[in-house]
């Protein structure tokens, strides 16, 4: 299985980069375009790494936040076919801790081409979206300060717009994750996968003995990780002595699992 970084907060490569990730996934049997970034500078960035969007099978939106599926409406003018995947509560009124609606164009729930998911989805074969929703964590990380509209009322996020997904090929098991805003270690505790690519959200953690003990928490799982975008840059470099298989994707890089 082969990632490519289409849009990350950094560049390894001289691309132009914004906050938000798409990866373009390539399996031994089909294309997935995971996330959207929050513009269309995905699509300019595919087309200087040699990536035909436009083969693509299958769209995957991990939550319904901008930085993830703002590019989406690009995306659909731009390939004509694939399907996209997102959950059922992506479309919700969905704000940052200053009061910023951060969601998803609302029209997009009309388009023919939309999944809405459930709890369990197959996608394909080897490809499984999970929501998590009714899972017990191991940590409760609060909801950042985000929040969502529920009759009339903001109340703190709980984040049941996020999806995760589910590779199983050539005997292992991979885990795409948009933010983990779920929580890095229940997410980890709950698939226990072989890979898992993705943020940590991470980014507004202060570096302080609790994200030491996240680090050795991860650490202590048999997984590699690839992680970027939401994890935060200090925090990545803080942690990373403390983890044996960590590593960080930005723009540009392609890595073959």
């Amino acid at each position: 299985m082969k990632v490519t970084v289409l849009t990350e907060n950094t560049s390894a490569c001289g691309l132009p980069t914004e906050h938000g990730l798409s990866l373009f996934i390539e399996t031994e049997k089909v294309k997935i375009l995971f996330d959207t970034g929050q513009s269309d500078l995905f699509i300019a960035n595919a087309e200087q790494l040699g990536v035909d969007l436009r083969t693509v099978d299958v769209c995957v939106l991990s939550h319904g936040h901008y930085d993830h599926g703002g590019g989406l409406t690009a995306f659909l003018a731009l390939n004509e076919l694939a399907p996209v995947y997102m959950s059922r509560y992506a479309f919700a009124k969905l704000y940052n801790a200053s009061g910023k609606e951060i969601g998803i164009d609302r029209r997009l729930k009309e388009n023919p081409r939309v999944r809405l998911t459930d709890e369990k989805t197959t996608v394909g074969e080897g490809l499984t979206l999970y929501a998590c929703n009714d899972r017990d964590k191991r940590i409760d990380m609060g909801s950042y300060g985000l929040s969502r509209m529920v009759d009339g009322r903001l109340m703190p996020d709980d984040f049941r717009h996020e999806q995760y997904l589910l590779i199983e090929e050539g005997g292992k098991r991979i885990l795409i994750s948009g933010c983990s805003h779920k929580g890095i270690i229940n997410i980890e505790e709950w698939f226990r996968p072989d890979v898992l690519i993705g943020g940590f959200h991470l980014m507004k953690q202060p570096l302080d003995d609790t994200l030491r003990r996240y680090a050795r928490m991860l650490d202590g799982y048999d997984t590699e990780y690839y992680t970027c975008h939401c994890t935060g840059e200090e925090q990545y470099r803080f942690v990373r002595p403390m983890m044996r298989r960590l590593h960080y994707l930005s723009t540009g890089m392609r890595v073959e699992i």
